[in-house]
C-alpha cells in the first residue's frame, strides 16, 4: 500500500447530523477484504436514515455512509487470492463508501457487467442485490405473475421494474409525480398508480402475486388486500412506520405470506448470506444486465462535496433512480 495515501477524503456527520467532508484515515484491508480506490458512489435512502440515528451500521462497520460503490482495486487484504490490483470492480459493503476509499469483503465484489461504465456500476450492487434477493430468490416471482413496487421512482423501484419485466412478469408500480409515472411506464410497467389520487389496495384488489413494499406499517393492511391467493408481500422499509393492523382471516383465506428481509444486516457467508446473494446477483442477473433488458438508472451525478445536495435530491420529486457522488 505505499502508493496509497494514509489519509483520504470521506463525508462525516457532525454533531448537528450536517454532512461535512473532512481528512479521516484510509482504511487498511484486513484478512478477507480489499481495498477499493473509489470511483462512485450510490446514495441510498438507507444512508439518509443512518444520518438521523435510525438505522445505524452493523457492528464493526465504519460510521461513514455509502453501501455501493464502484472502483479498482487498490490493495489485498490477507487471504485474498482471486482478485487483482487494479481490477474494476462494484460492491455491495456496509458502510464506508463515500469515500475515496472503501474496504470490501472479497466476496461482495461484482465485476463490472460488460457494456456498463464504470462509474454508473456504482448503481447497481445495492439496488441489484435487494431486488433478486427479495423478489427472486425469496419471494419467487415467475413468468405471468402480476408484481407490484411501491415507489417505482425510486433506485429500487425502478430496478425492479426491470427485473420483473426480464422474468416475464407484469408489473405495477406506485408513484408521486407524472415524471416518476412517465419514467415508469418508459421502463415497462404495464400499471401506474399515482398514490396522490388512487387507491392501490381497490385498483389491485386480490390480483397482485408478489409486493415489494418500502412503507411497511401503513401499508400492511392494504398490501393484503391486494394479494392473490398465494400471494407473497415482502417488506423491506419503515417508510410509513413500524407497526400496521393485519387482517388475519384475510391472510389465512389467502395462504399468503408476509416476508422481512433485510441485506446490510445478513451474514458475511453461509446460507442466506451477503455472498450468496452476490454470487446469485453475478450468475443469475449480470447477464440480463449485458443483454440490455436491465439497466442503471441515475438521476444525477455529483461531486463527493455535495453529499447533502444528493440525499436531498433522492427524497425530491424530480428524482428517479439512483444518485451518485464521485470522490
Amino acid at each position: 500500500m505505499t502508493d496509497i495515501p494514509k489519509t483520504m477524503r470521506a463525508i462525516v456527520v457532525d454533531d448537528e447530523k450536517n454532512l461535512v467532508l473532512d481528512g479521516v484515515a484510509t482504511p487498511i484491508p484486513a484478512e478477507g477484504e480489499v481495498l477499493v480506490r473509489v470511483a462512485a458512489a450510490g446514495i441510498n435512502r438507507a444512508d439518509l436514515m443512518q444520518r438521523q440515528g435510525l438505522y445505524p451500521p452493523p457492528p464493526g462497520i465504519t460510521d461513514i455512509m455509502g453501501m455501493e460503490v464502484s472502483g479498482t482495486v487498490a490493495a489485498l487484504g490477507p487471504g485474498v487470492g482471486d482478485v487483482a490490483v487494479g481490477q474494476e470492480v462494484c460492491a455491495l459493503i456496509a458502510g464506508g463508501g463515500y469515500a475515496q476509499y472503501a474496504v470490501v469483503p472479497a466476496t461482495q465484489l461484482l465485476p463490472v457487467p460488460a457494456g456498463v461504465p464504470l462509474v454508473d456500476a456504482a448503481a447497481l450492487p445495492e439496488v441489484a442485490s435487494t431486488v433478486w434477493s427479495t423478489i427472486v430468490m425469496d419471494a419467487g416471482l415467475r413468468a405471468g405473475e402480476l408484481f407490484l413496487v411501491h415507489g417505482g421512482g425510486s433506485g429500487i423501484g425502478t430496478h425492479a421494474i426491470q427485473v420483473a419485466k426480464a422474468i416475464g412478469a407484469r408489473v405495477a408500480v406506485t408513484v408521486g409525480s407524472a415524471g416518476k409515472a412517465e419514467r415508469a411506464r418508459e421502463l415497462g410497467a404495464d400499471i401506474v398508480i399515482n398514490y396522490r389520487e388512487q387507491d392501490f389496495a381497490a385498483e389491485l384488489s386480490g390480483q397482485v402475486d408478489v409486493i415489494l413494499d418500502i412503507m411497511g406499517g401503513s401499508y400492511l393492511s392494504r398490501n393484503i388486500d391486494a394479494l392473490n391467493v398465494g400471494g407473497r408481500l415482502v417488506v423491506i422499509g419503515m417508510q410509513g412506520g413500524l407497526t400496521g393492523e393485519v387482517n388475519v382471516g384475510a391472510l389465512i383465506g389467502k395462504r399468503a405470506r408476509v416476508i422481512g428481509l433485510n441485506v446490510r444486516n445478513r451474514p458475511l457467508t453461509g446460507p442466506g448470506s451477503k455472498a450468496d446473494i452476490v454470487a446469485a446477483v453475478t450468475a443469475d442477473e449480470w447477464p440480463l444486465v449485458e443483454q440490455g433488458l436491465i439497466a442503471p438508472v441515475i438521476s444525477a451525478t455529483l461531486p463527493l462535496a455535495e453529499a447533502d445536495r444528493g440525499q436531498t435530491l433522492l427524497e425530491s420529486k424530480d428524482s428517479v433512480g439512483k444518485v451518485l457522488l464521485l470522490p
